[in-house]
């Protein structure tokens, strides 16, 4: 298929040079060309290099500008001083595809980084793709191109897996590793610095790839993480994205002023951007191919209930714990599946879910009882497992469920061989025939679990974007605009009720007292019980420094209280000064959400949702999405904590109306792309109630990026909403 992206020069070349080809053994030049010979590359290749004549028995040219036939490729292995002048020889050759093996560019700073800034200005001069520099090559394995333009050790199988690794050395342990598995791969590619071609580039041109069916990913760093969300949005409806992504733990602290600034680690802009648009994340590459095995080979379950054959009963134990544990359901035999199993079945069988054969269970007895599952319609998935007893036959057992699993192409069978894993084992059978194996079943529960989330994702209707009417643009703005000029790092409390009503985001109403007779006042015109509060500059967090008094039911708890916030503010080892004491009517019953955002530099702004309160860090029930959210991405981030069944509502009592803190959610999320210079914000506690109109944030806080940020960058000047 032609691909107009430019890419087709670097998959699908007619003709390939090698700079830096090599006669030495052990070498980089020598490897690639070696591996392109033997893997029969579809086309001619010219190696290049000035000191030879003659390599690997075929012709060789001094300059990539004197071989007399059109060149659609280059793979570059010349030292990197040599390096550009390469590629400038190849741009007057016209060459369309560049690959450059070479390192010593940006990864290594200093000079390395002008070097690879050269050789960006020669590729855009030349208008060509680049892959890498410091990278370990591509390969196409499709039989038109049989192309192997790396230097990795180990041909990869034919298959239908596409595969992006960011590091060149794990590249080839993966390789190696798919190997051993029996998966097949349709291309592969080593992206190394990313200067040109990008992993937005690759999954871009693998969705329209008709022999890639999954995409593999190993990240290290996102080069446009919203042009990513974008393309993988849209592919994952039609193909699996799977990806493990390192840098998962803080270097170093990050100092944040807010709860979600200090939840929000480095982690979690990539965990919010693979839940946004549907990518499947894994922990490590042992579990990316466990899911790989599965998705490459097995038809997608449409449901979760799973049925677990057996021929030992503490594997089967462990298989329906570990089927419970990722969220899947133990499926319940039909009557007549269990009538036609007791026929030929030992009578000391279970007859139950897991089916447990017991150790004398046979080929007879795999083939038969495998077949009557796949057939009982509620069944939607199959975890086979089996353990080598010495008088059984284990390629007569593979051999019964490939034979009684080719008859179903509708249902995924996952198989568990426990014990030995050479060629009598039966595993290398049941991976050449497309049934994923895996050593304990907890590998294959985790892999049906994925596919069938997979499964929802593919179907789950598309989420919109609300853009809220009912705004006060112009009285919000003035807020952020003033303090801004002002160069204050955070709003005032009155500044920030006045910014959440404008955006239709309740808070109780208050008052600012500057006397306890002022306050005392206050609760002659309200009802007890009141809640006192601290506001501040020099305070971010209220009740970490005793300036919170609640549930104040009498007048002498409100002289009390107000008495103790005082005595707290001086007491601290820096006290207070500067400070008014805020009064208002205290919330009763409900649940404490906490509501916010927090910028990441990589990611922009991520709005957070999760179970509230002072506790809040510990208990770290959150979610996060990156900003703008749909009413999908915000439904999903509710249903998604830990804690939703407290907020449905449990033993009889009325849930939370989680319409309303969708709404809540998106109206948060107009606010950030309205106002760019919002920093950080917490809504903590934000009460919810069954009752819609008793929901509303009783505390909160904004922070803003420092004035020097705002005067360099410019990009957090509040930018007003588009008229339609």
């Amino acid at each position: 298929m032609k691909n107009d992206s430019g890419m087709d020069a670097i998959f699908r070349p007619k003709s390939i040079a090698i700079v830096g080809a090599s006669r030495k053994k052990g070498s980089i030049g020598r490897n690639i060309m070696h591996n392109l010979l033997e893997y029969e590359f579809n086309g001619p290749i010219f190696p290049v290099n000035p000191g030879a004549d003659v390599i690997h028995s075929i012709k060789c040219y001094p300059t990539v500008e004197s071989i007399p036939y059109e060149v659609d490729l280059a793979i570059i292995v010349v030292p990197k001083q040599y390096a550009n002048q390469a590629v400038e020889d190849c741009g007057k050759k016209g060459v369309k595809g560049i690959i450059m093996i070479t390192a010593g560019f940006k990864e290594v700073g200093g000079d390395g980084i002008k070097l690879e800034e050269e050789l960006g200005r020669l590729i855009k001069k030349y208008k060509m793709r680049c892959v890498g520099p410091n990278c370990m090559g591509i390969i196409n394995t499709a039989e038109e191109y049989s192309l192997d333009a790396t230097f990795a050790p180990a041909f990869p199988y034919r298959g239908n897996i596409g595969f992006l690794s960011q590091s060149g050395a794990l590249g080839a342990a993966i390789l190696e590793h798919a190997r051993d598995l029996n998966l097949g791969i349709s291309q592969f590619i080593s992206v190394g610095n990313k200067l040109d071609v990008s992993g937005n580039d690759i999954i871009e041109y693998w969705a329209k790839d008709e022999n890639t069916k999954v995409i593999l990913l190993y990240l290290e760093s996102f080069g446009n993480p919203r042009k990513f969300t974008q393309f993988a949005r849209e592919i994952v409806k039609e193909k699996p994205i799977i990806a493990v992504k390192s840098g998962r733990t803080w270097a170093g602290a990050k100092a944040a002023s807010s709860h979600t600034g200090a939840l929000a680690g480095l982690d979690v802009g990539s965990h919010a951007l693979f839940e946004q648009c549907g990518v499947l994340r894994v922990n490590t590459v042992e579990r990316l191919f466990d899911l790989a095995q599965a998705f490459a080979k097995q038809p997608i379950p449409k449901g979760k209930r799973v049925a677990v054959l057996t021929n030992a009963g503490g594997p089967g134990i462990m298989a329906t714990d570990a089927v419970v544990s990722v969220g899947m359901e133990m499926a319940t035999l039909s009557k007549g599946s269990v009538n036609k199993l007791r026929e030929f079945l030992s009578p000391e069988a279970s007859f139950s879910n897991p089916l447990d054969m017991i150790a004398s269970a046979n080929e007879e007895g795999y083939y038969k009882s495998l077949k009557i599952m796949l057939d009982d319609d509620g069944i939607d998935a199959v975890i086979v497992i089996f353990v080598h007893p010495v008088h059984i036959n284990a390629k007569g057992i593979a051999k019964s469920i490939i034979d009684a699993s080719a008859k179903h192409d509708d249902k995924p069978v996952l198989c568990v061989f426990m014990g030995k894993k050479d060629e009598d084992s039966g595993i290398p059978a049941l991976q050449r025939a497309g049934l994923p194996t895996y050593q304990f079943p907890e590998s294959a529960a985790i892999a049906l679990a994925s596919m069938e989330k997979y499964y929802r994702i593919k179907n789950r209707p598309e989420g919109k974007v609300k853009r809220f009417k009912n705004i006060e643009y112009e009285a919000a703005s003035a807020v952020f605009d003033r303090a801004v000029k002002d160069g204050r790092e955070r709003l005032t409390d009155l500044e920030v009720n006045k910014v959440l009503r404008c955006y239709g985001i309740p808070m109780p109403p208050f008052t600012i007292v500057k006397s306890l007779e002022e306050a005392v006042r206050f609760t002659d015109q309200k009802n007890y019980p009141v809640v006192l509060k601290v506001s501040s500059a020099e305070v971010v967090h209220k009740s970490d420094v005793g300036g919170v008094e609640v549930d104040l039911r009498n007048e002498a708890e409100l002289v009390r209280g107000f008495m103790r916030i005082q005595e707290n503010m001086k007491k601290l080892d820096k006290p207070v000064k500067n400070y008014e004491i805020m009064i208002q009517e205290m919330s009763k019953g409900g649940k404490e959400l906490i509501i916010g955002t927090s910028y990441d530099p990589s990611f922009g702004p991520l709005i957070m949702v999760g179970l509230g309160g002072i506790y809040v860090e510990i208990m770290k029930d959150v979610s996060f999405r990156i900003n703008p959210i749909t009413d999908l991405d915000a439904r999903e981030m509710i249903t998604g904590l830990k804690g939703y069944s407290l907020l449905k509502g449990v033993r009889g009592e009325k849930g939370i109306d989680i319409d309303y803190i969708i709404e809540i959610l998106q109206r948060l999320s107009q606010m950030i792309g309205n106002h760019p210079c919002i920093s950080e914000m917490d809504m903590n506690p934000f009460m919810v109630f069954p009752e819609k109109e008793k929901c509303l944030a009783l505390d909160a806080r904004i922070s803003l990026h420092k004035a020097e940020a705002v005067a360099m960058k410019g990009i957090f000047k509040t930018s007003k909403p588009k008229k339609k």
